[in-house]
């Protein structure tokens, strides 16, 4: 009876949440500093709607409709994983120093006056590279301890933001650019980059679904887990790798943006429980949809005028943050 009643809970969280994806879909196609009719759109599908109208359709909203689907997917992987992992529900993708790594490696594009385009090849560098560093710091005889991971990344983390806010301070109103970038932007999405974007997704999104058990025995306990036949350690470094990775490609594409992989995780439990099986797929699905809300949020509030999805972003998660702790105060 429990589980009946699980799945048709489950199937009502997805009829919602597709629901919700059709209707932000069409308005955030229809919708911006230049509004499309439904008319023009239904001629765009079948080919008779040509020229300029078509290319902001097909060449700008339709890419970054699915590039604010799958940077949201891979951010909310990325919490559940960062979660699970560090058994804290604050835990996020870049707990242990992406953000920082990223933004310091903008900086020093911007220092050394290359254009906007390379922000993001020296950010998914620099995070990489800083997420590596923390482990090769961090591990001990092959092991990665998860508090001393999360030690090390803040304190790699601080250094960081202290060279970027340096690099910032030096450069003056110049740094603008900058700040956008680390603010959190989808107006870079093209298909190729959307194509390179699916495979570092569907390729974790692969692995995770492949160890959702090994996953749910972390949250028992290291020693429970190892009792089952696991290797915590070592299955926490590779499960934390990933989460770089990955979170440093959406940093490359798309500039920092916070929040997703900190409240989509505990929404989606909220809604259908612990279980990753479950949790994994309806919460990648979840950070999809939010972000794209965020990102028409972020386009259309204040058109023409464009707001950094990072602020919207930020706007919802801290009151659901303190719904969080009022919800704990009353239990």
């Amino acid at each position: 009876m429990k589980r009946r009643s699980m799945n048709a809970r489950l199937r009502v969280a997805y009829a919602t949440l597709f629901a919700a994806l059709v209707v932000l879909a069409c308005f955030a196609i229809l919708n911006g500093s230049v509004r499309i009719t439904p008319a023009q759109f239904v001629g765009i599908l079948d080919g008779t709607e040509r020229g300029a109208v078509a290319e902001i359709v097909l060449g700008l909203r339709l890419p970054r409709l699915v590039m604010s689907l799958l940077i949201g997917i891979m951010l909310a992987m990325s919490g559940t994983i960062s979660q699970a992992v560090f058994h804290n529900p604050l835990a996020d993708p870049y707990i242990i120093g992406v953000s920082a790594g990223a933004a310091a490696g903008a900086a020093l594009a911007f220092l050394f006056k290359l254009p906007d385009f390379y922000y993001g090849i020296f950010g998914f560098v620099t995070a990489l590279s800083t997420s590596l560093l923390v482990f090769r710091i961090s591990g001990r005889r092959g092991q990665t301890d998860t508090a001393s991971l999360l030690i090390t990344g803040i304190a790699i983390a601080a250094f960081f933001a202290a060279f970027t806010s340096f690099a910032m301070y030096a450069a003056g109103e110049d740094s603008y650019r900058v700040m956008v970038w680390m603010m959190g932007y989808l107006g870079y999405a093209t298909w190729p980059r959307i194509a390179i974007l699916s495979v570092p997704l569907l390729l974790s999104a692969v692995y995770f679904i492949y160890r959702r058990h090994d996953i749910d025995a972390l949250l028992l306990g290291d020693a429970e887990a190892f009792s089952l036949g696991l290797s915590p350690g070592r299955l926490k470094r590779r499960l934390l790798i990933i989460v770089c990775c990955i979170t440093a490609f959406s940093v490359a594409f798309c500039g920092m943006i916070g929040f997703v992989g900190l409240i989509i995780p505990h929404a989606a439990r909220l809604c259908i429980g612990n279980i990753h099986g479950r949790l994994l797929p309806f919460a990648a699905f979840f950070g999809g949809v939010f972000l794209l809300f965020a990102d028409t949020v972020a386009r259309t509030a204040l058109a023409p005028i464009e707001t950094p999805v990072g602020i919207v972003t930020a706007f919802f998660g801290a009151p659901f943050f303190l719904f969080l702790a009022a919800r704990k105060e009353c239990h």
